[in-house]
């Protein structure tokens, strides 16, 4: 996040870097991970969609753009718009496959990575599969390996930006729906039984996005059902002219 931080804030400075006892005028501590409130209240629905800014002046109490607010603001540090394309050219829907590394990061993790997908590679090679079935001259199909955790944060971004569909097991990575095209893409999260949460559900419904889920089994994914429902999703935007 070094290079976010950069874009966002005029001034930066690193607690690493601060030498000897320091003393704040303010200073604002962040729950972390599972600590926080939209993992602690979230026990019934809340009934809020998520809109543009222009909509929530004229529509009701239930309706926020505060999320997207907060995206377009971060995007808006690098430069970034939302992705276009000519009407003369095909039209192309890029999926974007969220991958998520084991890492011993957490202390639940008791000295072994807990995988939230185990047959990642498989999916990832039957989405790319699928993918090079399903282009035709009314929507080509692209997939991309989405290790972002190997990007920069621009390059992040644009990915994001340019996807019609995110797809991915639960984790952080999806936390990146905060800077999609709400009407123009589609999530699809991989829900293994040992992962329940309701971040991105929440994320996506206050983004006004579309979202959807595979409750697996266990956590490995049956590749057919994800590559069918991808295919279904965008023939849904597709139809709403949602893929441009």
């Amino acid at each position: 996040m070094d290079d976010g931080w950069q874009a966002m804030f005029s001034g930066l400075n690193f607690a690493k870097h601060l030498e000897g006892p320091v003393c704040f005028n303010h200073l604002i501590f962040a729950p972390l991970g599972y600590d926080t409130p939209l993992f602690k209240g979230l026990s019934q629905s809340i009934f809020c969609q998520g809109c543009s800014a222009s909509d929530a002046e004229k529509g009701s109490r239930y309706q926020t753009p505060r999320l997207r607010e907060f995206g377009e603001m971060f995007t808006s540090a690098f430069n970034l718009s939302s992705a276009t394309h000519s009407p003369k050219e095909p039209r192309v829907a890029k999926v974007l496959f969220v991958r998520r590394e084991d890492y011993l990061a957490h202390p639940r993790h008791t000295g072994k990575p807990e995988s939230r997908l185990s047959n990642e590679e498989e999916v990832l090679d039957a989405l790319k599969t699928w993918a090079s079935q399903r282009a035709s001259d009314e929507l080509g199909v692209s997939v991309v390996n989405g290790l972002l955790a190997h990007m920069s944060m621009e390059e992040q971004l644009r990915e994001v930006q340019e996807a019609s569909s995110i797809v991915g097991a639960h984790g952080a990575g999806l936390s990146h729906v905060l800077f999609a095209r709400p009407e123009k893409t589609a999530i699809l999260e991989l829900v293994s039984p040992y992962f329940i949460r309701p971040h991105f559900q929440a994320m996506s419904q206050w983004m006004g996005m579309e979202y959807h889920t595979i409750e697996m089994g266990s956590s490995e994914a049956d590749c057919s059902q994800v590559t069918d429902r991808v295919d279904n999703i965008l023939s849904g935007l597709l139809k709403k002219n949602a893929i441009s």
